[in-house]
Order: structure tokens, then C-alpha cells, then sequence
């Protein structure tokens, strides 16, 4: 199941969603209804879980787009079994089980009550079980493996009480690689897609390629001389005679602030610094160091020119954060360029 949720994070849930289809994945989770909306109007007929939680007032949307919810509160289940009680079959639900991640999910006390007193409604079925784990890629295993033994306390709660389960799913990117036994009926890749892996050193990594760059372009040139600042506040000062690059990129399409004075790009096939404050729509790099550059050269703030290389995992580095954050970072009015190839 390809988690594809915060716009397949930042790739562009749409294309990827439809890349994936072509490649034979059939199921897709999504965090939310107005994400599985978005896929149902793209013209994707396919399975679409909702992982985040759900509100009695969405009810009406989940069933009209015929999106299959994560229910994680059992007070849910009533409500929309009556929901569903027009449909000719049993409508398919997933329940959650918190076995650790302290997020949502249901107690294994309230499961332990829900099927015991059979209050599992017939017009549902239990097409999926799962559970989150919390710490599949940090360095203990000990977390992980406290986890998958209480879901597979949760799992005999409902077999025994005479469901058969289909979809039976635990691991993420991490797991996926790291614990075996969390890979049953189905795994839920998400970062791991996308080409990066959050896995301790400790552990063997397959061989992953990123799949998207980040590219913008030199708007414009300027000469500086020695004392001048840049940006707002005046953070950068030049020290000597300095070629400062404009670039139209800025926050607000998802360059963290917390790179002002500290990171790099590529111009040219050489990294030039980040200087002075990063500001909502532009931000600016020292390429005093690069020769020839010219207005409307490409420069790359992810991925790959000439020989070098900025990875997101490298930029989560320098902003202090995950590389999660930094792709689902990109916003959505800088357009996404597919290649076929």
C-alpha cells in the first residue's frame, strides 16, 4: 500500500498515484478526505485508505467518493455502520490498534471489548487491522519489537473471535527493511519510495535514488562591495568584493528559513552558499566562486549537476530537521515536471 498522503510528500500525489497504478500497485493511503477527493477526481477508480482520523461529519463525503477509512475510535463504528447500511455489501473499514506510538488507535482493552461483546457491526467489514510503529528506524530495536508483540496479542483478539482479516499491516519504509516480522499481509512504504531512508547507521540499506530534483533559476546578478549586507536584517555581511545570485524561491514554496547563512545549491556544478535571510519569495547565494555564471542559469537546491549532488537528507541536515519535512515542504505553486523516462 504506497502512502501518497501530503501530496505524495511533495512530488505530486496525482502523477505518482498514477505511476504507481502503472507499476502495479493497486492500493494507495492518503491522510485525509480531501486527499482521497483529490485522487477520486483525477480519475483514480483504485483502493484508497484514509489514514488520519475521522470525523462523523465526513462520513457522507468517505462514502460518496468510496474511500475506506482508518476508524481508530470504536464510538465511530455505530455511526457509520448506519452510513452504510444502504449499500448492498458491507462497507470495508480498517481499525487501528495503538500498541505504542501513544497517537491514535484503539486500546487493546476497548478491542478486547469490542469483539468480546460482539458489537462489531454487520454492515462493516473488517477488511484491514494495523498499527504504527514509533520507533522502526531508531536505534533500539527493543520499541519496535514491544509493538509487534502487543498487535500480535491484537490480532489474536479478532481471529479468535471468528474474522477473518485480509489486510493485515504494520511496517513503514523502516520496518519494511528492519523487522521482517512486521511485513504481513501488506507493508506501507512511504519515504522509502520517494528514493531516502531515515535507517541507523547500523543497518543495511538498499540502494535508494531519489526521484525528484528541486531546480530554480538566476533572476538576476548584482556586485557587492566589501561591508554591504544582504536580505533583511542584514545577517550576511561581504567581506570583499562579493557576486550575489538572486534566486526566485523562497519560503513560501517551502526553503526553510533555518538555511539563511548555512546552506548550499548548485551553480554551475559548484555549491555556492546561502546568504542573508531567506525571504518569502526569494533568497539569495554568494557565487562569487563560480565563474561565468550568467542570468537564467539552472541551479539546483535538491538533486543532482555536473558531479555534485544535494540529497534532502543532506538539507534536513543544515536546517535541523528530517528529510520528511524538507520534501513535503514543497509547495504547490512550484510546478512539477514529469519525465517519462
Amino acid at each position: 500500500m504506497a502512502v501518497v498522503k501530503a501530496n505524495a510528500y511533495g512530488h505530486g500525489a496525482v502523477e505518482i498515484t498514477r505511476t504507481l497504478i502503472r507499476h502495479g500497485i493497486s492500493r494507495v493511503a492518503v491522510a485525509s478526505i480531501e486527499e482521497g477527493a483529490q485522487l477520486r477526481h483525477s480519475g483514480i477508480t483504485g483502493p484508497i485508505i484514509v489514514l488520519g482520523p475521522l470525523f462523523p461529519e465526513q462520513i457522507a463525503d468517505l462514502l460518496a467518493y468510496q474511500l475506506t477509512p482508518v476508524v481508530s475510535d470504536s464510538a465511530l463504528l455505530p455511526i457509520l455502520a448506519q452510513a452504510a447500511a444502504s449499500f448492498p455489501v458491507p462497507y470495508p473499514i480498517h481499525l487501528k490498534v495503538e500498541t505504542g506510538m501513544g497517537r491514535l488507535g484503539l486500546s487493546q482493552k476497548e478491542l478486547l471489548r469490542l469483539f468480546r461483546d460482539h458489537r462489531f457491526p454487520p454492515t462493516l467489514q473488517l477488511e484491514g487491522l494495523m498499527t504504527h510503529l514509533a520507533d522502526a528506524d531508531g536505534p533500539s530495536a527493543e520499541k519496535t519489537i514491544e509493538q509487534l508483540s502487543k498487535f500480535q496479542d491484537a490480532i489474536r483478539v479478532v481471529t479468535q473471535a471468528g474474522f477473518r482479516v485480509p489486510l493485515i499491516h504494520a511496517a513503514n519504509s523502516a520496518a519494511a527493511v528492519r523487522f521482517p516480522e512486521s511485513c504481513f499481509s501488506l507493508v506501507r512504504p512511504g519515504l522509502m519510495l520517494y528514493g531516502y531512508h531515515t535507517l541507523p547507521n547500523a543497518v543495511a540499506a538498499p540502494a535508494l535514488k531519489p526521484v525528484l530534483s528541486l531546480q530554480t533559476t538566476v533572476a538576476q546578478l548584482r556586485t557587492v562591495s566589501p561591508g554591504q549586507t544582504i536580505s533583511y536584517h542584514g545577517t550576511f555581511q561581504a567581506r570583499t568584493t562579493s557576486k550575489i545570485a538572486i534566486l526566485p524561491i523562497g519560503y513560501a514554496d517551502g526553503v526553510s528559513r533555518h538555511l539563511s547563512n548555512r546552506g548550499y545549491v548548485l551553480v554551475r556544478g559548484r555549491r555556492a552558499p546561502i546568504v542573508g535571510l531567506i525571504c518569502m519569495d526569494m533568497m539569495m547565494v554568494d557565487v562569487t566562486a563560480v565563474t561565468e555564471v550568467t542570468v537564467g542559469d539552472e541551479v539546483v537546491l535538491i538533486g543532482r549537476q555536473g558531479s555534485e549532488q544535494i540529497t534532502a537528507h543532506e538539507v534536513a541536515q543544515w536546517a535541523g530537521t528530517i528529510p520528511y519535512e524538507v520534501l513535503c515542504a514543497i509547495g504547490p505553486r512550484i510546478p512539477r515536471q514529469y519525465r517519462s523516462d
